[in-house]
C-alpha cells in the first residue's frame, strides 16, 4: 500500500512537470566563414549573460557538421515574453548584441516553439 501511494505521487509530480509548457527559441546562425573560432570565444562570454536572465531555463549551441560555419542555438524559456520582452529589451541584450551580432551573415531568423 505504501509503495502505491508513493508511485501515485511520483506520477502526479511527473505529470505536473511535463504539463508545464516550455518555450523553445530556435535560431540558425550563419557565421561569416573564417570567424568561427572568434564567434565561439565570444559565445562563451555571451552565454553567461543569457543564462542569468529571468525565465531562462537552458540553452545549447550546436555546430553543423556539413556547414562548419553554421550553428543552431536552442534556448528554453519559461514564457515567450521572457525572451521577446524581458531579454531583448534589457541592457544585457545590448551586451549580447555587441558580442555576437557582427558575426552573422545573413542575420538569423529566430522562431519560437511550444
Amino acid at each position: 500500500m505504501r509503495f502505491e501511494m508513493k508511485a501515485s505521487r511520483l506520477k502526479s509530480h511527473i505529470s505536473n512537470l511535463t504539463s508545464k509548457k516550455v518555450i523553445l527559441e530556435v535560431a540558425i546562425l550563419n557565421v561569416i566563414p573564417g570567424q568561427e573560432d572568434e564567434f565561439l570565444q565570444a559565445f562563451s562570454k555571451a552565454q553567461k549573460i543569457i543564462s542569468g536572465m529571468p525565465g531562462y531555463i537552458s540553452h545549447q549551441l550546436k555546430r553543423c557538421m556539413e556547414k562548419t560555419n553554421q550553428f543552431i542555438l536552442l534556448v528554453e524559456w519559461e514564457k515567450l515574453t521572457d525572451h521577446t520582452e524581458g531579454f531583448r529589451k534589457s541592457k544585457e541584450y545590448q551586451e549580447w548584441k555587441s558580442l555576437l551580432h557582427h558575426f552573422y551573415d545573413p542575420f538569423p531568423t529566430v522562431e519560437h516553439y511550444e
